[in-house]
């Protein structure tokens, strides 16, 4: 029988092991496999940290050595999930350091001295991981997705390990939640997952009203009079305001990411959306599912899936068109000049989704126990496998790409191999195809 796949399997060993149902061996022996040739091998700097990506020399122009705090929040969710504990903890507690060594930004922001519209005035998502030094060069900071994976993941683990907090890691999280009032997170125009164009995007406000609802169940078990800023207390009242505010922002943008009249501001599908579902899970079982009918029906490619239509980053024949200095520096102020290199359907398509629907899916069925379900996760998982790389890549075999990108009329990994947030999606993939081959 023909196997049911639609993505073509770039790595000759593993075309012999994808199948369209698993025994739980299955699945291991794939795993060992991966292990062996270190799929799963995440470079971690000495305070706990994670680089974007494992580069070789000539990669390093990318600047995926330096660490990005969402890149890290889904390395550690996906150390968590598989029980490495000590290095969960040890990542978090450093990201909330780097926090605490820059919190002036917050300070300053939340007093009124200093103009958030500015990005570079904005707490820095992207910095320097061996000494948490801020990086120079202009990027899109305005990120508010990426301070709301911080809050969620800090509180989470705090939350379900039962781990002291210090005072200063108390006075962080009282920022935190006094910044995003400040900003006023439920309209801000921020440059999203994507780092690109600023706009009011639901995937950065559903991510913060997910942080801020976890900040909550850590009040419930913490003395709130202990949260507190130059007198100002977080109370459940306040949590409750700025949750209700971003969801009530969801509730007029879903299922869109945007709904400016603005054309540039105006996107009708993001696959950031999906981590509204995992793993954040902050939209209601039908909003999730028309969120996986939107990304599955308009943005899924035989390679990978498109992070939106019309995206231009690493589009045809990209290494051909821009000096690798210009090809990953920040496009936020004049996205018009990438997006003229781009030619309809030739996005480039991206490896992170393809796991994380595969989770989705995997928990639903863990939970209806419908075998539509499983025959789902089953099918986004083996889309997984199939774009690590094969025998021909000049990166290495079993390495999970940022994405694959057209050159001369082929789809290739771009030069982003591995990326660690694939890695992360994936492990946590198999994890969760593992239990549910257990029911």
């Amino acid at each position: 029988m023909k196997k049911q796949i639609d993505i073509p399997i770039h790595n000759r060993q593993l075309s012999y092991l994808i199948k369209d149902y698993y025994s739980l061996k299955d699945v291991r022996e794939i795993f060992s496999l991966l292990e062996k040739n270190n799929t799963f091998y995440f470079p971690i700097l000495t305070n706990g940290l994670f680089p974007a990506a494992n580069l070789q020399e000539a990669t390093q122009y990318t600047g995926y050595g330096n660490v990005w705090v969402r890149d890290n929040i889904y390395v550690d969710l996906a150390h968590q999930i598989n029980g490495h504990t000590e290095v969960t903890l040890r990542n978090i507690k450093t990201l909330a350091e780097y926090f605490i060594k820059h919190k002036w930004r917050f300070e300053k922001i939340i007093a009124g001295a200093l103009d958030h519209n500015n990005p570079m005035n904005r707490p820095h998502i992207r910095f320097n991981g061996e000494d948490l030094s801020e990086i120079n060069p202009k990027w899109a900071h305005a990120e508010n997705d990426a301070l709301g994976y911080f809050l969620w993941l800090f509180c989470r683990i705090h939350n379900r390990m039962d781990i002291g907090i210090t005072d200063k890691e108390k006075e962080l999280l009282t920022l935190f939640a006094l910044y995003l009032e400040a900003i006023r997170y439920w309209e801000d125009e921020d440059s999203g997952h994507w780092e690109e164009s600023r706009k009011i995007e639901a995937s950065s406000i559903g991510i913060a009203v997910g942080g801020l609802a976890e900040f909550k169940n850590m009040l419930q078990k913490e003395d709130a009079q202990t949260f507190s800023y130059h007198g100002k207390t977080i109370s459940n009242a306040f949590l409750d305001f700025l949750i209700t505010k971003g969801k009530d922002s969801l509730q007029q943008i879903l299922p869109s990411e945007s709904i400016q009249s603005d054309r540039g501001k105006n996107r009708r599908f993001d696959a950031a959306l999906l981590f509204l579902i995992f793993p954040i899970d902050v939209v209601s079982q039908k909003m999730a599912d028309q969120i996986l009918y939107d990304v599955m029906h308009n943005l899924q490619g035989n390679y990978g899936i498109h992070r939106y239509l019309g995206d231009s980053f690493w589009s045809a024949d990209y290494k051909d068109k821009l000096k690798p200095e210009e090809r990953t520096i920040d496009f936020s102020d004049n996205i018009a000049r990438r997006d003229s290199l781009l030619k309809k359907g030739q996005e480039a398509q991206w490896c992170i989704f393809d796991p994380i629907i595969s989770v989705i899916y995997g928990l639903k069925y863990q939970t209806s126990r419908q075998e539509e379900h499983l025959k789902l996760q089953i099918r986004y998982f083996n889309r997984s496998l199939g774009q690590l790389t094969g025998e021909n890549c000049p990166f290495g075999t079993f390495k999970c790409p940022e994405l694959f990108y057209l050159e001369k009329g082929q789809y290739v990994p771009n030069d982003t191999v591995p990326l660690l947030w694939t890695q992360a999606n994936l492990w946590m993939a198999f994890k969760v195809m593992n239990d549910s081959l257990k029911f």
